[in-house]
């Protein structure tokens, strides 16, 4: 038996690898695309070969995790896209029931993301984990400065220091203090203003960067999340951010529907009504398991 999986529509291609280990023990050819590929509508991406009996109970598991995490690699990919140069990391993990977050973090690294919050999902794809200061430590302190000196004083010399600017005062005003007393090893200050404050605008950026540089402080970095779409990033990035933290609009991201099609039994050509008999011409397909 042959069976073909193929993509309803266009987009990034992530989950192969983790598919590859659910069908490693069995005793089937696997064909597939690589990782991370640009798919076209009803491209095929992966071919088996090999007993339905040995195959067949896994469809429905395999189909999920291509159509799951190549929907969030899509996603993510249109991000990075709208932001490029300025990186993207992927905070999508709090949207999500930490059972699958990972797999989210790592269909985002495919998808371009520079980095992911989840501690399983950046391991997975061989980083560490990327992440700024936690709003519940400013809140504890009390204040935006002696939080940053807190969080600068225990966490490793290789973190990088970014610190939320939006919490007790104007955004400005806590950016510049932040960076006066933390000096070279603040790296970046972190916009996340809520919507119930007007979020954060491009306006808001180009403000804290020109007070940042009146200030002496020019190369301070402006990192940026809540509610990020491609939409948005791209003004933000004109206004002079550095960095993305994109969560709900990567974890919301609908999925890119699989469909697994019999296309030989016994050597012979088949396929339901409204499709092609017989195994389709893929020429970008690479062994991979047999």
């Amino acid at each position: 038996m042959t069976a073909e999986v193929f993509a309803n529509r266009a987009g990034v291609l992530a989950g192969i690898e983790e598919t590859l280990a659910l069908l490693a023990p069995l005793n089937v050819k696997v064909e597939a695309l690589p990782e991370g590929s640009l798919v076209e509508t009803k491209e095929v991406v992966m071919r088996i070969t090999g007993r339905y009996g040995d195959f067949g109970l896994y469809e429905t598991a395999l189909l999920g995790i291509l159509a799951s995490s190549s929907g969030w690699a899509t996603a993510t990919r249109e991000v990075v896209q709208a932001a490029d140069p300025v990186p993207v990391i992927s905070f999508g993990a709090r949207h999500l029931h930490p059972a699958v977050a990972s797999v989210m973090d790592r269909a985002a690294l495919v998808g371009g993301a520079q980095g992911a919050s989840s501690i399983l999902g950046a391991r997975q794809a061989g980083q560490i984990p990327s992440g700024t200061m936690p709003l519940p430590l400013l809140l504890m302190v009390g204040d935006t400065v002696q939080a940053a000196l807190a969080y600068d004083a225990v966490m490793p010399s290789t973190a990088p220091r970014v610190v939320l600017v939006d919490t007790f005062k104007d955004e400005a005003e806590e950016a510049i203090r932040v960076a006066k007393a933390l000096g070279p090893s603040l790296h970046a200050i972190r916009l996340d203003t809520p919507r119930e404050r007007g979020g954060v605008t491009p306006d808001l950026v180009r403000e804290v960067r020109i007070r940042l540089a009146q200030a002496g402080f020019p190369d301070i970095g402006i990192f940026v999340s809540g509610g990020l779409t491609p939409e948005r990033i791209g003004p933000l990035k004109a206004a002079g951010v550095t960095g993305f933290g994109v969560g709900s609009y990567i974890a919301a991201a609908e999925p890119l529907d699989m469909t697994m099609d019999l296309k030989t039994v016994n050597q012979k050509p088949v396929a339901k009504r409204g499709r092609i008999p017989g195994i389709t011409p893929s020429e970008r397909l690479v062994l991979r398991l047999g």
